[in-house]
């Protein structure tokens, strides 16, 4: 083996970039291996995160609302701005600007904290023995007192819509048109379905959401599923639940060239359905990329569903061999991802970092976004646990009505026995900025009353979440209170 180190990465998303940064931190010689590359040929770092996937599509998220606003919501404020246009080149380059400046700082960070970037395609030999293949078939075994496991995910791919990268895409496809779909489908009213669906809608396409599930965001209470789904709607998608995608077909001499079948369990009379699309977006899920991670002679034990088996530490079967972030268990979301890398770098450094994985933020960002962490209200009652809840809209927010952004509500859950804050889910703007301060707040154990005792700034979006909590109690200001 040509080189050594403390700590080799495969992988350079936030799960691995993070979890390499914190060792070398620690003074560990650390190494992360990455496979991406620019069209230059240069390595790049960040995985599907910072390239194809959060930091792209916030930029295009970002984009589509101004313009929304400007069409929409300007006249509202006195300004005179017309329909205007959006050039989609353009922002497409806005979006590649900052996708690159954010890989480059990466880099940066590597160079700063003296982390050794290693192009190539890592795979996992067996415990403490790396290797790093070429694209021209060259290999090198490199060593490692400790390897972490990073590879990410991947779009998932269902046979009835095969992805052909110009009529039907995936979420990275999604990131690349170069004009405004006049007619778009999207299959999966999931986080990406809903984000991507969203830009094209606010940039002018006709959009419709093909769901298998009968119910709407299940890891909402129905309340608040309800409330989402009203307001996606009355923004113009068009959400259709219970439809069970069953096959595709391109007609490039058609007006609409994707046509697809469906079932709609919503129709009584169980026929099936087509629509035409310009394009269609398939974002049923992701899923761990974990094939021809590691040589099966290692024995590194992955489940049926290819994530790679883990313990609470991040720790897999093999000594000295660790897997963080999409690969492993949990929800697929670079926070977690970023934690667990902290988590394991520090565990090696002989600290007792531990990750909550019961106050995980999840978060749509739409606009308004949709953003929840603990336990629903659904949930709780499904426990036996009895629970009381605070609901305040942001339509009585002096704040929102302000800036022109009442949509959405804060539902704080709380425990009634012991008046600790059990969950909350937030829709409206900035809403997850504003569900943050309920996750420190349940990191530390707070009560709904801790939060009503708590002084907020006025006028701000926050004092939608101290309303919330002075609900709970009944104590609400800003509203009329149900009798209890």
């Amino acid at each position: 083996m040509s080189k050594e180190f403390d700590v080799v990465v495969i992988g350079s998303g936030p799960a691995g970039y993070v979890a390499a940064i914190r060792c070398a931190q620690l003074g560990f010689n650390t190494a992360c291996v990455e496979q991406w590359r620019a069209p230059d040929d240069q390595p790049v770092y960040g995985g599907t995160c910072l390239n194809v996937g959060c930091i792209p599509s916030k930029a295009l998220l970002d984009t589509s609302h101004k313009f929304h606003e400007m069409r929409h919501r300007f006249a509202d404020h006195g300004i005179e701005a017309g329909q205007g246009a959006i050039d989609v080149a353009a922002m497409m380059a806005r979006k590649n600007k900052v996708v690159g400046q954010l890989t480059q700082g990466v880099a940066g960070l590597f160079r700063g904290n003296k982390v050794t970037g290693i192009s190539g395609k890592g795979r996992l030999l067996g415990p403490g023995r790396v290797e790093v293949g070429q694209p021209n078939g060259e290999k090198e075994e490199i060593g490692a007192a400790h390897v972490i496991l990073a590879s990410g995910s991947e779009p998932i791919a269902i046979p009835p819509t095969p992805v052909d990268d110009a009529f039907i895409v995936d979420s990275t496809g999604a990131l690349e048109f170069d004009s405004v779909p006049q007619k778009l489908g999207v299959i999966g009213a999931g986080v990406i379905g809903l984000e991507l669906g969203s830009v094209w809608s606010r940039l002018g396409s006709e959009v419709t959401v093909l769901e298998a599930l009968d119910d709407f965001l299940p890891a909402l209470d129905r309340q608040t599923a309800r409330e989402a789904l009203k307001i996606f709607t009355r923004q113009g998608l068009d959400i259709k639940l219970g439809a069970r995608v069953e096959g595709s077909r391109v007609n490039k001499r058609r007006k609409h060239p994707v046509v697809v079948s469906y079932q709609d369990a919503q129709d009584k009379e169980k026929g099936g359905k087509e629509a035409s699309f310009d394009k269609l977006i398939v974002a049923v899920g992701r899923r761990p990329v974990s094939a021809g991670l590691a040589d099966p002679a290692a024995g590194l034990a992955i489940d049926g569903r290819g994530f790679v088996e883990v313990d609470a530490f991040c720790a897999t079967n093999l000594p000295n061999v660790y897997a963080v972030g999409d690969l492993v268990r949990g929800p697929m979301l670079a926070h977690k991802g970023m934690e667990e890398g902290v988590m394991v770098a520090e565990r090696l450094a002989g600290k007792k970092t531990q990750v909550n994985y019961a106050l995980v933020p999840s978060v749509i960002y739409t606009h308004p976004e949709v953003a929840w962490a603990g336990k629903n209200e659904d949930e709780l009652k499904q426990e036996g646990i009895e629970c009381a809840t605070g609901v305040f809209s942001f339509a009585a927010s002096g704040r929102a009505l302000a800036a022109h952004d009442t949509d959405g509500m804060v539902k704080l859950v709380v425990e009634k026995a012991t008046d600790r804050i059990a969950g909350c889910q937030v829709i409206g703007a900035s809403a997850a900025d504003l569900l943050q301060q309920i996750v420190i707040a349940m990191e530390f154990g707070a009560s709904a009353e801790d939060i009503a005792l708590t002084m907020f700034p006025h006028p701000a979006l926050s004092e939608v979440v101290h309303e919330s909590a002075l609900a709970a109690r009944g104590h609400a200001i800003h509203k009329v209170n149900r009798k209890r």
